[in-house]
């Protein structure tokens, strides 16, 4: 399927991705999407104090919350990046956040538009970006951005933090109009008429675990009550739910937490249908959801 992803290990996640092990992986439509221009812009969080040393990748009381967050954020490996984009042109931009800790609250700050094409690999209906975007750790967006006359600036910022600088250069080419919808991945419908339901809560379990095993890492988070330790094997003993092939499902989610998760299936889209918290106008197509709590 066509999208943007990212590629990092799953084993010692948290410090192979702290240092750095991690990157965009681009899947690109085979149809001709109406984008002459497009940039990729990687969002990471690094652990390291002011003279470049490594700092703690996880600290247990900040794990068992929001995470542990670092202390230099950059674009592409770059603090303060500075990114030329040509006058007049509606360029795509991918934005990926290749962080295991941060949700950054997106937004651009200055004379531009900007409409949103693409959510976490799956193509959307184009909508305009409202005021800032939630972009929790492993999430991507794809940005359409028409970008102003040559000189002028855009901040892309986290809440009131600049991350980077867009910045409007000369260009030659006419002034482009905004490309139709990206071509929908090849992605069955789920049956919803007779689609079974299954709930899963996602409860903290930080404030409440008993004495942890000195051998094993601490359970901190539970989903209907259990918690897992994706290093221990016998875990595909005990799955929290059976599914069959070529059968549909409702997940109903609810986070119990005042934190934050990034909900995703891996190599799986699934379709947002309905939340209690936002209007879901049109559903779509995704890899990940950031639930809050609801």
């Amino acid at each position: 399927d066509a999208g943007s992803y990212w590629y990092h290990p799953h084993v010692s996640s948290s410090e192979e991705l702290g240092r750095g092990l991690v990157g965009p992986l681009i899947v690109e439509e085979r149809e001709p999407t109406g984008f002459q221009h497009e940039r990729t812009l990687s969002l990471k969080n690094w652990h390291v104090d002011e003279q470049g040393a490594w700092l703690p990748f996880s600290i247990p009381r900040e794990a068992a919350r929001n995470g542990t967050a670092g202390r230099l954020i950059t674009i592409n490996g770059q603090a303060g990046s500075v990114t030329e984009l040509p006058a007049g042109q509606v360029v795509r931009v991918r934005l990926l956040n290749l962080d295991n800790t941060w949700t950054y609250r997106l937004n651009l700050k200055g004379n531009c538009e900007a409409k949103i094409y693409a959510l976490d690999g799956n193509p959307v209906t184009p909508r305009p970006l409202e005021d800032e975007y939630w972009l929790g750790p492993g999430m991507r967006i794809c940005l359409a951005i028409r970008i102003p006359q040559a000189g002028e600036e855009i901040s892309l910022r986290d809440g009131f933090v600049r991350l980077g600088t867009l910045r409007s250069v000369a260009s030659n080419d006419a002034p482009s109009d905004w490309p139709p919808a990206l071509p929908a991945n090849p992605i069955a419908e789920p049956d919803l008429e007779n689609a079974e339901k299954l709930n899963f809560n996602f409860e903290w379990a930080a404030g409440v675990s008993v004495t942890p095993d000195p051998d094993k890492p601490s359970s901190m988070w539970q989903i209907n009550g259990q918690a897992w330790d994706i290093t221990d094997k016998t875990c595909a003993d005990r799955p929290i739910a059976t599914l069959k092939k070529g059968k549909s499902y409702i997940f109903e989610l609810k986070n119990m937490a005042q934190y934050q998760h990034p909900i995703h299936l891996h190599g799986m889209s699934f379709k947002v249908i309905g939340s209690n918290r936002h209007d879901i106008k049109e559903p779509w197509f995704t890899d990940t959801y950031l639930l809050g709590k609801n």
